[in-house]
């Protein structure tokens, strides 16, 4: 029995030390293993003789088990041996695929699910009460025309009912000015019309790469009814025809599948014309027998007329002279849509025409670019027009500067060039099989008879604006005209009695008989600043100006003096460019000082006040800012940004391809072009011709 009690004592020290512990019977020896982790029986064969001598032996047994269970409690387990770094690898990897394995199947699943419950199996049916008048609209107006008061979409929801109340905003066009326009707009403040022949959004600064398939033309619209939705909007397929401005109405038209066209006028409260421009024809004669470079129809020409080139090309009717005919690329106009494009036409030749067409064709195919001035990119740094002039010699791309057209013919093109070293002008004539014509910007026949209509209209190449792009000639605070069809005119010197008026104020005196002394001058710059923002440059050092313009030295400036200063600083002003970042510039600040309008229309209602400035009183003029001009060169690209100028190969490119990238209108665009820089990576180009 004491033996026993022993033993169990000694169990319960191993089951507590997690160890064997070895115990000696006089000749014998027995081990003991804890219970718990090996479940085994401790089976002994000890002869009786050794039980009946382990009663005197009860210390030293004890003494044991306690060195025992120390020992074994300061030892730790022994460790289980680690993989290898290889193995490591292998599981992480495979962990990782498995994972990555999963998570992709359940977004399959996810978009399948997802793509199920946008099929539609029943008519949905809705009674929408429609007002007659907006099914038969009244007539009125000049020439006696239907007006549409009221839309038929105008009940289609509770919040398109409310906007019914609100002041009639009617955009013309759906350019880059009108879109940033709309996505800037506060949704509640307007009754919002856009009347476009288009109803979509072209992205016009990747153009030149759906010429020769890189994009697909539809990567590059958005459908501008998406766009419209945000402001509760409406749209209408129809193309501005006049505007009767005493009446506020605007005139459009529709041509119908026959042929035919029907006439009517839209009401306004205020007008938005953002029409854009079309290619400037400089007066030159043939360019019917060209191409132009501003729709989604003409980048489907020029794609379908280079690709039947190449076919006709490979026949072997086709004689030598007509092939070298064939293969000649022109462009008209060193400027960025004529470069980017003879940059794409290169990189198709180089990368795809020898894996489908002869290479004889490779060998024979020529691209000419004929430009006015002696630099392409001539707006760009000087430096970056020469990068871009040596990449396009090394790419064997022919650049003829100081030249300009004289005739198109159907099959060549006559221009003039000034020879270099002797200074006279030569006539030469260049056969082409396909000429594009991108010559700078003209106004469109809309917005020619709206400036023949106001007599203040001076400017043959754009519509006058003043800086809180109003049109001038029109009423105060009605009519807005953004984008390529306008320009803001910079009249400083005209408006010298608005400056002094303050200053005579407070002199007492005839604004042409004021002095300025530098602090009068430094609160008319102030002035000038606040109303004709793009002369802020020029006024930086004004104790310079008026230390240059005192010329009497009489510590003054009196009007003659003044009027002269402000006339340099007139002439040092340009006109702002006609680029897709000044429209969407435009758009968004038209957007933001028509929101401010509206929220201050209630307060200047109650104080009775509903004519005047209120423009100059709700918000500031607009100001340009410059955010840098880039092109593409072929696998290039060139960037000019405030006296900063770099250019450089694909990594460039991959710069360039991500500024429009970001710049695109929805992420459907965005996927989209991310879909076909893909498709070129691993297919190519599409060489087809539709």
């Amino acid at each position: 029995m004491f033996t026993q009690r022993a033993l169990s004592s000694l169990r319960v020290g191993a089951r507590r030390t997690g160890a064997a512990c070895p115990v000696r019977f006089g000749n014998s020896s027995t081990r003991i293993y804890p219970s718990p982790p090996l479940h085994r029986q401790i089976q002994t064969r000890t002869p009786l003789t050794t039980l009946s001598t382990a009663r005197p032996q009860l210390r030293t047994l004890e003494a044991a088990r306690i060195k025992n269970a120390r020992v074994h409690a300061t030892t730790a387990r022994t460790p289980l041996r680690e993989r290898g770094r290889i193995a490591r690898a292998i599981y992480r990897t495979l962990a990782f695929c498995g994972l990555a394995g999963i998570t992709v199947s359940g977004l399959i699943i996810a978009f399948f699910l997802y793509d199920a419950t946008t099929y539609k199996n029943e008519v949905e049916a809705h009674d929408i009460p429609i007002p007659k008048i907006a099914l038969n609209p009244r007539r009125g107006g000049p020439k006696n025309l239907p007006i549409a008061e009221y839309l038929v979409d105008d009940g289609d929801s509770e919040d398109q009912v409310k906007q019914m109340a609100k002041p009639k905003l009617v955009i013309l066009g759906c350019g880059w000015g009108s879109v940033a326009l709309l996505k800037n707009l506060n949704p509640d403040n307007y009754h919002v019309t856009v009347v476009s022949s288009d109803n979509y959004f072209l992205y016009t600064p990747l153009l030149p790469s759906a010429t020769v398939g890189t994009l697909e033309l539809r990567s590059l619209v958005e459908p501008v009814r998406r766009i419209i939705a945000r402001v509760k909007g409406h749209f209408l397929q129809a193309k501005a025809e006049s505007v009767d401005f005493s009446s506020r109405l605007v005139e459009v038209t529709q041509t119908l599948p026959n042929g035919e066209t029907r006439n009517f006028y839209i009401p306004y409260d205020k007008l938005v014309i953002a029409v854009g421009s079309q290619t400037n024809t400089h007066g030159v004669e043939g360019l019917e027998h060209c191409h132009f470079l501003k729709s989604i129809n003409d980048a489907r020409l020029i794609r379908r007329k280079v690709i039947e080139n190449f076919e006709r090309a490979c026949l072997p009717s086709t004689t030598d002279e007509e092939r070298r005919r064939l293969l000649s690329f022109v462009i008209c106009g060193g400027g960025p849509t004529g470069v980017e494009f003879a940059a794409e036409l290169y990189d198709m030749l180089n990368e795809d025409l020898t894996l489908h067409y002869p290479k004889i064709l490779r060998n024979e195919v020529s691209v000419h670019i004929i430009q006015s001035r002696g630099h392409i990119l001539n707006t760009y740094d000087e430096a970056l027009s020469k990068y871009a002039e040596e990449r396009f010699a090394r790419d064997q791309i022919d650049v003829l500067t100081n030249s300009r057209v004289q005739k198109v013919e159907a099959d060549r093109i006559l221009f003039t060039q000034k020879d270099e070293a002797s200074g006279k002008i030569i006539t030469k004539e260049l056969p082409y099989g396909l000429c594009l014509w991108s010559t700078g910007v003209g106004q469109t026949k809309f917005a020619k008879s709206i400036a023949s209509q106001l007599g203040v209209q001076k400017n043959k190449h754009a519509l006058e604006t003043d800086p809180h792009l109003r049109l001038l000639g029109t009423p105060l605070g009605d009519v807005y005209c953004i984008g390529d069809c306008a320009t803001v005119q910079n009249n400083i010197a005209d408006n010298i009695y608005t400056f002094l008026r303050q200053v005579a104020w407070e002199t007492g005196k005839d604004p042409e008989s004021c002095h300025l002394d530098f602090s009068m001058w430094r609160n008319v710059a102030a002035r000038i600043r606040k109303r004709f923002p793009q002369a802020t440059d020029h006024l930086r050092r004004l104790d310079r100006l008026f230390e240059k313009y005192d010329k009497d030295k009489s510590g003054t400036l009196d009007f003659h003096e003044l009027k002269e200063l402000l006339s340099q600083i007139d002439t040092k002003l340009t006109s702002l460019p006609a680029t897709a970042q000044r429209a969407h510039q435009q758009g968004q600040y038209l957007a933001r000082k028509l929101n401010k309008m509206a929220q201050a229309m209630q307060g200047l209602a109650t104080n009775e006040v509903y004519d005047g400035d209120l423009d100059a009183t709700v918000y500031k003029a607009f100001a340009y800012k410059h955010l840098g001009n880039f092109a593409y060169i072929g696998n290039a690209a060139v960037f000019d940004y405030k006296g900063w100028s770099v250019g450089g190969g694909l990594a460039f490119m991959y710069l360039w391809r991500s500024v429009y990238f970001t710049q695109s209108v929805s992420l459907r665009t965005r996927m989209l072009l991310t879909v076909d820089w893909s498709k070129r990576a691993l297919f190519g180009r599409d060489m087809t011709s539709l």
